[in-house]
């Protein structure tokens, strides 16, 4: 029997990301990062395992981010100008977690993060933000360079972590509003899609609503 619907979308979701009490340095070796960071294999719940690991922190500075993606074979292929396209990490965060809305507003954010892909040989990490479509207001969208990202590669696969500051973060208020809206995302050639609530059979590109509730403790 066909399964219609996907069991996490008959679920609601809150995960907790942790606050760091020193700064993680931002090099691509995610020497800083533990199991206390990482986001739970919640695609387990629909029988499929995790090839990637998918981490999220916080502090009075803004948020962090990491991943990590093993046994690859294809090498890693980034494009800057169609992000969505071959490997890539995104996250999607709503900062009054608004989850009754099926529209972004302008407190939420699409970030994308790319390992390779830049400079003038190509092989520089990537960071940047895209509008949300169908939202009814648009956060302003991040300058080039205001994301800190690093990465290492390796023929087996690659780890990134970046820094989105406070200021690049629409309404980020972790006392007054400490729950946000998360959403992340993990492509890749050679494993296909990695996600933390629903895939593409739903519209998460656009509606908040199927995101999961970070809370930041």
């Amino acid at each position: 029997m066909t399964q219609l619907l996907p069991n996490r979308l008959l679920l609601r979701f809150e995960v907790r990301i942790r606050r760091f009490d020193r700064r993680p340095r931002i090099d691509g070796r995610l020497r800083d990062w533990d199991d206390r960071y990482r986001l739970p294999a919640l695609g387990e719940i629909d029988g499929k395992r995790d090839w990637g690991d998918v981490y999220i922190g916080w502090d009075e500075d803004g948020l962090y981010v990491a991943c990590r993606v093993r046994e690859k074979v294809q090498p890693v292929r980034c494009d800057p100008q169609r992000f969505r396209k071959g490997d890539n990490f995104r996250v999607l965060t709503d900062m009054r977690d608004t989850r009754n809305l099926h529209r972004a507003s302008r407190y939420c954010q699409h970030f994308y993060f790319l390992a390779s892909g830049g400079g003038r040989n190509g092989r520089d990490p990537v960071a940047g933000a895209a509008k949300i479509s169908r939202a009814t207001q648009h956060a302003p969208l991040v300058a080039p360079g205001r994301i800190e990202i690093a990465s290492h590669v390796t023929p087996e696969g690659y780890a990134l972590e970046a820094h989105i500051p406070a200021k690049c973060l629409a309404g980020f208020d972790p006392v007054d509003n400490p729950r946000i809206g998360l959403y992340t995302m993990l492509e890749d050639g050679d494993h296909g899609q990695q996600y933390l609530t629903v895939g593409d059979d739903m519209p998460w590109w656009v509606d908040p609503s199927l995101w999961a509730t970070g809370v930041l403790v």
